[in-house]
């Protein structure tokens, strides 16, 4: 029940109202199925409306009481009660909450002042402009309650006046409007509350940051939010003060985006908090009307610009995984991916992971990342799709020049594939389509990729050699490092063609190193010869370093042909041992069938042999690359016996 009810003149019995003036009613008035039993000449006198019916009525009806029904009264019975009570002459209290509405009801009666000196449609227009409009809280306050009559309102134009207002207002200091001058000074209770006349109001000081309103508009339905801030960009406000916003309103209502977001700083929080000390008894979360998310995530998503930045990149990935939650449309999630993509490199490894919640085996929702990969790509090759960033940035916090961008994603995606590796529903061909969605120039090293092949292959040891080796075909060992080379080559879950090429590129390396280690040197060496007398120290120290390193090389040379001597060497005694098996064999087929002599054979002879072959094929992979390359024919055991630890090198 309003709270006008409570007046003497008028009580009410069941669902019908009556006013006590010592005469009987002559007029019934229905709004909502609320029957008002009223008299004419105060509302006839005040209302052109039921003026214009009133007279209507009298050719056609000649009974003595009439009736009439208000359709789409705009407030209901509630607001038609307090314009009954204006044409009675009681006291109206006209405020910021039902402003919107009294003015809606008033111009459908035709309340105008041909109808009666300063009717209700002046006084309303009068405390419209005189206090509403030059203060923030009743702005907020009035758009606010203008919800259920906002069709109407926005008929009267008083929708766009108050949304005018209030974006003046965001790009004014807040200490000029609402408030005293002095209550950003001293003028303060100890306590640290604002005084007002010597008074302590019970609220805070407010911080004049630029986000001080974000709080207040966060109050506001999801269609007047959308209005509102299409109208500060008329005025020119800041898109990142406008990102800002919304990130803020959706962080509010939509499920777990407050949680995925956080972050912000308590000062921050503060700033943002404080401001709405005056909505704090007025308004609240509770007297929101119900949302639909998802139309509320389609209006940010509509409302968000086409800017790039740290803090909203991950805030569009906090919006994709509530999408996902929700079952947006296809379209909306489209959108996302690719706004994501064109951002790609200032993404973060904890929010590109997202989980899957569809009835999808995978635990993580691979496919989603992998499309947002390929727009990142197709973006780089469109300057049109290249997104400005936020000016100033105030959104993200200062930070030194990142490295180029595909470079940047390639070691995100590498370990993206790392963490989700471990998923042992994670089907190979997702690896590999992964892998390849990015060039192959985008990989400076290959170690991040290798890391995550292994972790995969350790996760999954019934893949057969055939999808290992598809996987590892993705990768080019010349551009892994030492280290991951070493790891590789005592990788007992590569397969052995894998083992054998990171063998043969890892030869190349150590040759091509030591060979641009030594015509450095000698280049070096020559160089000092020609200085005159008075080098610097500089260049001595660095003239005796390269002395170490050629020194170094030349004991390596020199260790590399005495192990080809002997290699050499024991090739010539194994042909020989097989030239004198072979005269045996021919001088006696009885010595052949000896238990004794198999038997002693097998036991001196093959050793020997075998001894001898592993080290040919261990000198002959140092030595040369056509040596190198008749690796590719030895025998598995060759390969396990020489492979079968494994080291951690990725630990």
């Amino acid at each position: 029940m309003s709270p006008v009810a409570k007046v003497s003149e008028f009580h009410r019995e069941g669902n019908d109202w009556f006013c006590k003036t010592g005469l009987s009613s002559d007029i019934t008035v229905v709004v909502d199925d609320v029957k008002f039993h009223l008299h004419k000449f105060p509302l006839v006198s005040k209302c052109g409306k039921l003026a214009r019916m009133y007279e209507d009525s009298k050719s056609t009806d000649k009974q003595s009481l009439w009736t009439t029904v208000l359709e789409e009264f705009p407030g209901g019975a509630d607001n038609f009660l307090i314009v009954a009570r204006f044409c009675y002459g009681a006291r109206v209290d006209i405020t910021s909450k039902n402003l919107v509405s009294i003015h809606c009801a008033a111009e459908y009666l035709e309340m105008t002042n041909e109808y009666g000196e300063d009717n209700l449609i002046s006084q309303v227009e009068t405390f419209l402009h005189k206090h509403v409009l030059r203060n923030w809280k009743d702005c907020i306050l009035a758009l606010q309650s203008s919800s259920p009559v906002l069709k109407s309102a926005e008929k009267l134009q008083m929708i766009p006046k108050l949304m005018n207002a209030v974006s003046t207002m965001v790009c004014t200091d807040p200490s000029l409007f609402g408030w005293p001058m002095m209550m950003y000074g001293t003028l303060q209770s100890p306590g640290g509350s604002i005084l007002w006349n010597g008074i302590n109001t019970g609220a805070r000081m407010r911080s004049s940051g630029s986000d001080w309103w974000y709080e207040d508009i966060s109050y506001l339905s999801v269609d007047l939010f959308k209005r509102l801030i299409k109208t500060m960009e008329t005025k020119g406000i800041r898109a990142e003060s406008l990102a800002g916003a919304m990130m803020y309103y959706a962080r509010k209502y939509l499920p777990g985006l407050g949680r995925w977001q956080s972050g912000t700083s308590d000062s921050s929080k503060s700033r943002r908090r404080v401001v709405s000390f005056s909505l704090a008894k007025a308004s609240s979360p509770s007297s929101m009307p119900p949302l639909d998310q998802i139309a509320l995530l389609e209006t940010i998503l509509s409302l968000l610009p086409e800017k790039r930045g740290r803090s909203f990149c991950k805030f569009l990935l906090g919006l994709l995984r509530v999408a996902f939650i929700l079952g947006v449309d296809g379209n909306c999630v489209k959108k996302l991916e690719k706004r994501i993509g064109m951002q790609l490199e200032l993404a973060t490894l904890d929010n590109l992971l997202i989980l899957n919640y569809s009835d999808s085996e995978t635990l993580y929702n691979v496919d989603c990342v992998e499309r947002i990969v390929r727009h990142f790509v197709s973006s780089l090759s469109s300057s049109s799709s290249q997104l400005p960033e936020f000016s100033p940035p105030s959104l993200d916090p200062v930070t030194s020049p990142s490295p180029a961008p595909l470079k940047k994603v390639a070691k995100l995606v590498d370990s993206y594939m790392a963490e989700v590796a471990s998923d042992v529903n994670l089907k190979p061909d997702k690896m590999r389509s992964l892998a390849a969605a990015l060039p192959e120039s985008s990989r400076p090293l290959y170690d991040g990729l290798y890391r995550a092949f292994d972790i995969y292959f350790k996760e999954h040891p019934w893949l057969s050699d055939r999808d290992k080796e598809q996987l590892c075909n993705i990768m080019d060992y010349q551009r892994l490092s030492i280290d991951a080379c070493a790891h590789a080559s005592h990788n007992d879950r590569l397969p052995l063609r894998v083992v054998l090429q990171v063998l043969f590129f890892e030869q190349m390396h150590l040759r091509t190193a030591l060979a641009g280690g030594l015509n450095v040197a000698n280049t070096e060496t020559a160089h000092a010869v020609t200085i005159p007398g008075g080098r610097t120290g500089q260049e001595i120290v660095q003239r005796d370093g390269w002395v170490t390193v050629v020194r170094q090389n030349q004991v390596l040379k020199v260790d590399m042909q005495k192990m080809r001597s002997r290699v050499g060497e024991l090739e010539e005694e194994f042909q020989s041992i097989k030239q004198e098996m072979k005269k045996r064999v021919s001088k006696s087929s009885s010595s052949m069938s000896s238990p004794r002599l198999v038997k002693l054979g097998c036991k001196f002879l093959l050793p020997r042999a075998s001894d001898a072959k592993n080290d040919t094929v261990q000198n002959s992979v140092s030595s040369t690359p056509r040596s190198a390359t008749a690796d590719h024919t030895l025998p598995r055991s060759s390969r396990h016996s020489k492979h079968r630890k494994s080291f951690s090198f990725f630990g």
